[in-house]
């Protein structure tokens, strides 16, 4: 599968200007970004949003749209970022133009080679693969499977991570990275220097902030990774390439294999000293050691999955026990790739279920616990809520409903909860209104409200492109009552191989 870096520069636009690059969650199929997209970009027209704008747009502090994605039903957010239209596609022009994209594939190439060896460069799919499945493929053979192979060369792995590593990132390190912190720093008023247009669009849509890039895009993935291998070049030019010594990283994971210790917790100190320089430090609680590199290699949560790998169903012949046995794993590992992976599995086979049982409410009632607690699986788990539901009497359907949309209410700041209980909720064949102040719903709904500030752009026809209603490629009201397995698949591959 080729790296998003070893493409063309005419392909690497193609490519980072799909809407599935653009935004890199999951979303109903009813929504799409691709529209917008191509719009701005036949307005812009290679070129960049300069030319279109009447005012500064780092002035102003709603340019990009923020919404939230809840991690554990309680105080724990993973903010997600839209970036304004204009300041993506006015990016991708600058990075992907010939000659900038070569100096970004040979700063890239620059990395290679030291003792950090970097498994996470965006790659793109080369069949019928979706790109996130493709580059969970390329995780699972680069990550776990050297991992599992170093258990011949080391005795002791460390395994860790950086804290909000998108929100954490200093904005300025992406000059730095690009063109070494000497050029950079004689640069720094040279608003034409790469690294600084990549700096200067970041801010423009984050009100001038200098920490922090927005999460969500393949785009900012491709930024970090750029960061991130300067950080790697630094962190081998302190330990120079020892034998006792390598390290795997993915993203912002780092597995640290050694033969003891402390001369693990050594090498773990110069990654971090090298981390805080661009603005990000590890986290203390997820660092973790291990004297068995096969057991510390592969994670708990998938160990334990794999364990109950049909939930037990020789055991739990019934809907509700196996419901009852997912909710327990995922009281164990909330959230997880595992729990991820089971959930999606038992979408997919919860089919056998035809008639309407007794213990409705109660399955209905597990399922959305399952989702409540941990929010992350909300796109299978609507899978399943909208099979069970199904099977009620119409009338009792829309009661039903309500119950779990006033569960799931409970859960603080979560947007992307509501543009999923939108999908299971919308349907004709249901009859019922779906409300909600969630901008992305109320787009669905038929509104039109403004959830990127346009208000710095002076031209007319890029005002038209950023058409929110565009969003919506088919009526959200004809899906079927029953979400199919197909629609949450870049969910399931994005259980990260579970």
């Amino acid at each position: 599968m080729p790296q998003i870096i070893e493409l063309p520069s005419a392909d690497a636009r193609v490519h980072l200007l799909k809407g599935s690059s653009y935004f890199n969650g999951d979303f109903p199929r009813y929504i799409s970004f691709e529209p917008v997209l191509q719009a701005v970009a036949a307005v812009l027209n290679g070129g960049d949003y300069h030319g279109f704008k009447s005012a500064k747009p780092y002035e102003l502090p709603n340019v990009n749209y923020s919404f939230t994605a809840n991690k554990d039903g309680r105080l724990a957010w993973r903010p997600l970022e839209l970036i304004h239209p204009a300041l993506y596609v006015s990016l991708v022009n600058a990075l992907t133009t010939e000659a900038n994209w070569a100096t970004v594939q040979h700063r890239m190439e620059s990395f290679k080679g030291g003792v950090v060896e970097c498994c996470s460069s965006p790659v793109v799919s080369s069949d019928h693969q979706t790109d996130v499945a493709a580059q969970i493929l390329s995780w699972w053979q680069a990550v776990e499977q050297k991992s599992l192979a170093y258990s011949l060369e080391y005795t002791y792995l460390l395994h860790t991570d950086v804290t909000d590593c998108y929100g954490a990132l200093y904005t300025h390190s992406i000059p730095w990275a690009l063109h070494g912190l000497p050029a950079a720093k004689d640069g720094k008023k040279d608003a034409s220097l790469l690294g600084n247009v990549v700096d200067s669009h970041i801010q423009a849509g984050r009100y001038g902030q200098t920490n922090g890039i927005p999460q969500g895009s393949v785009l900012m993935d491709f930024v970090a990774e750029i960061v991130l291998g300067y950080v790697d070049s630094m962190i081998s030019d302190a330990l120079g390439n020892p034998a006792d010594v390598r390290i795997l990283r993915y993203r912002d994971d780092y597995r640290i294999f050694s033969n003891n210790q402390e001369r693990g917790e050594e090498v773990l100190k110069t990654v971090s000293d090298k981390l805080r320089s661009v603005g990000m430090r590890l986290g203390v609680s997820k660092t973790i050691g291990c004297s068995n590199v096969v057991e510390g290699s592969v994670k708990p949560d998938k160990l334990a999955g794999i364990e109950l790998q049909d939930l037990g169903s020789a055991n739990a012949k019934t809907i509700q026990k196996q419901l009852l046995r997912l909710h327990a794993f995922g009281r164990r590992y909330p959230n997880s790739g595992a729990l991820k992976r089971l959930v999606s599995e038992f979408h997919s086979s919860i089919a056998k279920q035809t008639d309407c049982p007794d213990d409705l409410d109660v399955q209905v009632a597990i399922a959305t616990d399952i989702a409540y607690t941990s929010p992350s699986t909300i796109p299978a788990v609507a899978g399943i809520l909208s099979y069970l539901i199904s099977l009620a009497p119409i009338g009792e359907k829309s009661g039903l409903w309500s119950r779990v949309r006033g569960k799931m209410a409970r859960v603080p700041y979560n947007g992307y909860l509501e543009v999923w209980m939108q999908r299971v909720i919308k349907p004709k064949s249901l009859g019922i209104a779906f409300e909600s102040e969630e901008p992305i719903c109320r787009i669905v709904n038929g509104e039109s409200p403004a959830i990127w500030d346009c208000t710095w752009i002076s031209s007319t026809a890029l005002k038209s492109a950023i058409d929110v209603t565009k969003l919506v490629i088919s009526d959200p009201i004809e899906v079927l009552e029953v979400v199919q397995p197909e629609e949450v698949e870049l969910f399931k591959q994005n259980a990260f191989s579970y």
